[in-house]
């Protein structure tokens, strides 16, 4: 994920008119490319002289998915950046280790002695890194423990987060990253705010007050009082709020105007504190009342279970995780790798797996850092991630994986994901499956696509460094060109038609589903 600029990004409008002979060109000699191999070649190269690039670098490759034969190539042994990209490596470690059916579990247990409705000592809340536990989920299991009886617990509540370890931000992310969602910390012990599980965040929605001048209303979902609201915003003719998190605390702090409802998800600090927290308010509304205080804690291997709760398998986890490439997934699925492989909740665990599964599938060039891109460190080169992409094509859950991947051009967010506004009306919608990535001057997108022929191809393109303009439209002008390539058939240039780069005002470096509460 991206870190967040000073400011956004001003997206130069851009036009290609992309320039083919209207005819196949000379005669082929036996060892020519097939002309519509060479057309290709000639086509890429020529989207590839876009002013702005002149000061980047680009990574292009093209293979064919059935024979592995490259059709196209621009530096393809060459380390880039690959920002979310890294998730093609992160997701499928996950699938080939953990398995379709993984689910993360949630649990309570008691280690004192019950009484009638008391239980004479400790409420344990256990957690094993679900991004998908909501503020409902905390309360269905305060229910559960109402309805085994209980209404007094003369103990503490104890969070037990000990399944991960206690290192909440991946080493080389941004300070300044910290407060916004999709930096989010990492604990075995968390809650997301709504169904796009962005986990260990808070949705704080201002909303104008009676008259100009007068405050603004403040709500959070989901209702809590784990984090402090400071509001000096005002209700004004038009809306611009700033809504920021203070540096290591859970004060929030809102200043500007707002003539309409405006919503912002911020990273909470400690989400262990904020999922207990969430428990205990529940317990109170369903009449389990805790003497003690809330703690932290590994539970007694005596405990006995009360309550549990499963997530969604991990093929459904799938959809959320890719579509929206939702960092805190990647980073979840790292750890949860890590303790199963070597009994250690880590980073350094986790990233061990997804590593020798990467070298295991061709990808040996690599720098991993963290699982889902954040980090300015990670590194891989186009030529070894298409050779991977061919070798998942091989995998027995395959399919499911790769109908997670955002899809071009369908504008249903749950399938098109981060592509959902790209290349729509063109032979690349509903066609290219691919994943996107987006930093400060990075970008990348790889991923699939079936061509005019019906011939699978498989594709990556990573840029890095660029100061303007935005090599997205590149990118989309390379894979309709992918999806309109033909072996032996000149391409049409009349059908081509013009790409845009994104509009004017839009932040190129963050991803599509990254810009809340703006959706692309």
């Amino acid at each position: 994920m991206p870190r967040r600029p000073a400011g956004p990004l001003t997206a130069v409008l851009l036009t290609l008119s992309l320039m083919w002979a209207s005819g196949a060109g000379a005669p082929a000699s036996a060892d020519d490319p097939a002309p519509g191999v060479a057309d290709l070649v000639k086509d890429i190269d020529q989207i590839l002289t876009a002013p702005y690039l002149t000061v980047a670098r680009s990574g292009v490759v093209v293979r064919s998915a059935a024979t592995g034969e490259q059709l196209y190539a621009q530096d393809p042994g060459k380390v880039f950046l690959p920002a979310s990209n890294t998730k093609l490596l992160t997701s499928t470690a996950a699938v080939d280790t953990l398995g379709l059916d993984y689910r993360f579990t949630t649990s309570v247990l008691n280690s004192g002695r019950r009484v009638g409705s008391t239980l004479a000592g400790d409420l344990y809340l256990r957690g094993t890194g679900d991004p998908t536990m909501l503020a409902a989920d905390y309360d269905a299991l305060a229910a559960k423990v109402a309805g085994s009886g209980v209404k007094l617990v003369t103990g503490k509540l104890v969070a037990d987060d000990t399944w991960f370890d206690d290192v909440r931000l991946g080493t080389d992310w941004a300070q300044d990253d910290e407060p916004y969602y999709y930096a989010g910390q990492i604990s075995a012990l968390t809650a997301a705010p709504d169904t796009d599980y962005d986990a260990g965040s808070v949705i704080v929605s201002v909303a104008p007050g009676g008259a100009a001048g007068e405050a603004t209303k403040v709500t959070t979902t989901p209702e809590t009082d784990y984090v402090k609201i400071e509001n000096h915003a005002t209700t004004g003719a038009t809306t611009d709020v700033l809504v920021t998190r203070v540096h290591g605390t859970n004060r929030i702090v809102i200043t500007g105007t707002v003539a309409g409802e405006y919503s912002e998800w911020v990273a909470v600090d400690d989400p262990t504190g904020y999922a207990a927290s969430l428990f205990r308010r529940a317990l109170t509304k369903h009449g389990v009342r805790v003497l003690g205080s809330t703690g932290r804690g590994a539970t007694p291997a005596s405990a006995k279970s009360v309550a549990q709760r499963s997530s969604m398998p991990l093929g459904e986890l799938l959809v959320p995780f890719l579509k929206l490439s939702n960092n805190m997934h990647a980073e979840i699925l790292t750890k949860a790798m890590g303790r199963k492989v070597s009994g250690r909740g880590t980073w350094d665990a986790g990233l061990a797996v997804t590593a020798a599964f990467a070298n295991a599938n061709g990808v040996r060039s690599v720098r991993l850092r963290d699982g889902s891109g954040l980090s300015r460190l990670d590194g891989v080169t186009p030529g070894e991630l298409t050779g991977f992409l061919i070798a998942m094509r091989a995998k027995p859950w395959y399919t499911t994986w790769y109908n997670a991947l955002p899809i071009a051009g369908n504008a249903d967010r749950f399938t098109g994901g981060t592509l959902r506004s790209r290349m729509a009306g063109t032979p690349a919608a509903n066609n290219v499956h691919a994943k996107t990535g987006s930093l400060t001057s990075v970008t990348g997108l790889s991923g699939y696509v079936t061509s005019a022929d019906g011939e699978p191809l498989v594709f990556s393109i990573l840029t890095n460094n660029y100061l303007t303009g935005s090599p997205k439209t590149l990118e989309d002008a390379i894979a309709v060109r992918l999806a309109r390539f033909s072996r032996n058939t000149p391409a049409d240039v009349a059908a081509q038609g013009r790409l845009t780069a994104e509009p004017e005002g839009r932040d190129a470096g963050l991803e599509c589903a990254w810009r809340k509460p703006v959706q692309c």
